[in-house]
């Protein structure tokens, strides 16, 4: 199986800072690939240029076997490459359903649309009407992921899931993943809590000031391996490189 997204020796700076060195991975149809690590690692920095919203200086970027690199944000979209950003980032002055809208703007042709999201999140539909300023954080959160399913991804890209929310509230979001990863969407994925990221994920990535530490299965890699990964102790923390090509028939 060809992988869906392939990033090959990414180097990302913000100015003079290098933010990412060298960073490799391949997601293949139907995973769930999480990116885990501190602040500051580059996880969402390699999320925004996956999406075209920074501007690589070395490396590529192919999604479906094709070269993405320099292609504009607006056509990634199109082309099926779509992000929830940290932080949400709706349009607070407009109610839910016109920020659905917005969503649909660059959508592919496919399974997902209002209605299919209403279903998805049944309280959605009876509040449609609602400005998202009024919405609770988890909602909000879950206004975002409808608004980039009905998008029709191929590739979903999540940034931060859980920040801000409750446990609860963060367990009731992820327990969506199975419909959506059954409807043909890939996933990939920045999460700082951990145990949330290893109980959803087929494959997991981690960074540390830009740098891989660990890559492997969670299956693969011990409590152990992740701790000296994620806070960089030791000379080597511990990588891992998984048999991806059986980790990709998952």
């Amino acid at each position: 199986m060809a992988p869906l997204l392939e990033v090959r020796d990414l180097v990302v700076h913000h100015g003079q800072l290098r933010a990412l060195s060298g960073i490799s991975l391949q997601v293949y149809p139907g995973e769930v690939y999480a990116i885990i690590g501190a602040n500051g690692a580059g996880k969402s920095t390699l999320l925004r240029t996956i999406a075209g919203l920074h501007h690589p200086t070395g490396g590529s970027i192919a999604y479906d076997g094709r070269d993405v690199t320099g292609m504009r944000p607006e056509k990634r979209a199109t082309a099926g490459i779509v992000m929830v950003p940290e932080g949400r980032r709706l349009f607070p002055s407009l109610t839910l359903e016109e920020n659905l809208k917005v969503g649909a703007t660059y959508a592919r042709k496919g399974l997902w649309n209002i209605h299919q999201v209403y279903d998805l999140f049944p309280w959605m539909k009876e509040r449609r009407g609602q400005r998202t300023a009024q919405l609770s954080g988890g909602e909000q959160q879950s206004v975002a992921i409808g608004r980039a399913l009905v998008a029709n991804p191929r590739m979903l890209l999540l940034d931060e899931l859980s920040l801000g929310l409750a446990p609860l509230i963060v367990q009731r979001i992820y327990g969506m993943l199975p419909q959506i990863l059954a409807s043909g969407v890939t996933v990939l994925l920045v999460e700082q809590d951990v145990s949330q990221a290893l109980r959803v994920a087929t494959h997991l990535q981690c960074l540390l000031e830009g740098h891989t530490t660990l890559e492997g299965r969670p299956s693969d890699v011990t409590a152990a391996q992740v701790e000296a990964a994620y806070f960089g102790m030791g000379a080597a923390a511990a990588e891992v490189q998984a048999d991806h090509s059986e980790g990709g028939e998952a």
